[in-house]
């Protein structure tokens, strides 16, 4: 069994709504026979006459949830598909009419959906979430029928929610705060007139500004181009030995170098610290020409 005999297109919902109206109903002793029926010999046709025959009931408790925003045939699919496991579900032996086994499984689907499609954060994860997250808009109807329209206390209203729902005030807080904003695409303009400015151009960069990030880049160009300046300065020895021990990937060690060069490590040590001081020299000059901090260039 499956939804696709009662699916629910926007298209065609009014047409739906018309067909559902008539599907007879059937009366208890009937509804028993049909449900047993279709448990033991799983006869699908006596399925679907229980489905069809509860239809119109679907579309009355999925109306309930109209003022959450989603599709009506939405809800009204997701109601199907409630009704249709419920009379997989149903046993016909107990005293009990299937649409009231129903109704919880109608339910729980649709509930199941607004769920799911209010948020990409997960809301009414508990219980008592799920019942405040229902019951809150229906509560807050009923305090504005009783106030006539007028104004009303805040904190009052919300110990009054708390108490009739079973649940913390500060869940009431926490549950308002949720609902007060929907998902909204980054990429959404800001407002209709202007597409231009989306959401997401709003969002501040993680990391350093584009002005910090372009200083860093200028001062990197600018120490690599005075680094190129200094070996310059060096004798084509003293150069290399930098390049090996400073400037390559894998640094010799000064005795493979000595041996590279056919000299003793001592001499490789001496030459290597004499061009130290050659660059630190060059480099501070270089700096306090161009004023920038040598700190900066650390």
């Amino acid at each position: 069994m499956t939804s696709q005999a009662v699916a629910v297109s926007p298209d065609s919902l009014s047409r739906y709504m018309e067909e559902v109206a008539v599907y007879p109903l059937v009366t208890a002793d009937e509804e028993k026979r049909l449900a047993r029926q279709y448990r033991r010999a799983n006869d699908k046709s006596a399925a679907e006459r229980l489905i069809t025959a509860n239809l119109r009931f679907v579309v009355k408790i999925a109306y309930e949830y109209r003022s959450h925003g989603l599709p009506m045939a939405d809800l009204i699919q997701e109601g199907n598909l409630g009704l249709i496991r419920a009379v997989e579900k149903f046993n016909p032996d107990k005293n009990i009419r299937l649409i009231s086994y129903a109704v919880w499984w109608i339910r729980a689907f649709i509930q199941n959906h607004i769920l799911h499609s209010w948020s990409l954060v997960k809301v009414g994860t508990t219980q008592a979430q799920r019942r405040l997250f229902f019951g809150l808009a229906r509560a807050r109807r009923e305090i504005a029928k009783h106030d006539g329209g007028g104004e009303s206390d805040a904190a009052g209203d919300r110990r009054w929610i708390a108490r009739r729902l079973k649940v913390r005030e500060q869940e009431v807080v926490e549950m308002e705060a949720r609902l007060s904003g929907r998902d909204c695409s980054l990429d959404a303009p800001l407002d209709q007139e202007d597409h231009r400015t989306t959401h997401g151009e709003l969002l501040p960069h993680p990391g350093a500004s584009q002005e910090a990030m372009l200083g860093d880049l200028e001062l990197s160009h600018l120490t690599a181009k005075m680094v190129q300046q200094a070996l310059c300065r060096l004798d084509p020895r003293e150069r290399a030995i930098v390049e090996l021990r400073l400037m390559a990937d894998a640094p010799m060690t000064l005795t493979d170098v000595g041996r590279k060069f056919g000299f003793s490590r001592e001499r490789a040590r001496q030459l290597e610290t004499r061009a130290r001081g050659k660059l630190r020299s060059f480099l501070e000059e270089a700096l306090e020409a161009a004023r920038i901090p040598q700190g900066s260039a650390a």
